[in-house]
């Protein structure tokens, strides 16, 4: 959530500026931004356990702990592009296709938790998988969304390489703007 919130000022002042193609291009640009930060953070969460120890966690939660991390990793890539495709709509006003697109997923979720955490006892990792699931379904239902809706025309042209640019530029607002959610 907070590397994306430097999207509430690159796609506002260029829907401001009515560049309606660079609210796409930056939304471009701080997904794969935001993807490649997940990358080191797996590695945090996939040895989580000798942290919280130094920590001063009982050992046991620290194991469970770790054992959900590592399985909610697929996750880390999923909410960060959730999370820009979410102030990509924002920033255009457009509400209600998160709206659906969070209940729809919602009811969903609960059907999975009790699958794999209840059904098929799959415990704390099947809460995990079942996050997964859930956000990568959200990120695919509001992709879809992006793609076909006539509302993003103007400011979804597609992948661009323009949105490979100016990266260092987006860190430097994105890293404070995460420090500042955390």
């Amino acid at each position: 959530m907070g590397m994306s919130s430097a999207l509430d000022t690159f796609c506002g002042q260029a829907y401001g500026a009515q560049q309606y193609h660079m609210v796409g291009i930056y939304t471009q640009r701080a997904m794969l931004a935001t993807t490649l930060v997940s990358i080191p953070l797996s590695f945090i969460l996939a040895y989580l356990k000798p942290i919280l120890i130094i920590l001063r966690q009982d050992k046991t939660i620290a194991a469970q702990a770790q054992l959900f991390a590592r399985y909610s990793i697929p996750s880390l890539s999923a909410n960060a592009l959730l999370r820009c495709l979410v102030k990509f709509l924002q920033t255009q006003n457009i509400i209600f296709p998160m709206v659906l697109a969070n209940g729809v997923t919602s009811l969903i979720h609960v059907f999975l938790c009790w699958a794999l955490v209840i059904k098929f006892g799959f415990g704390i990792k099947g809460a995990a998988i079942a996050i997964c699931i859930s956000n990568w379904l959200n990120v695919a239902m509001l992709a879809i969304y992006m793609k076909f809706s006539s509302s993003c025309k103007k400011t979804w042209v597609g992948l661009s390489m323009e949105s490979l640019h100016n990266i260092p530029q987006f860190l430097k607002l994105a890293f404070p703007s995460a420090v500042m959610v955390w």
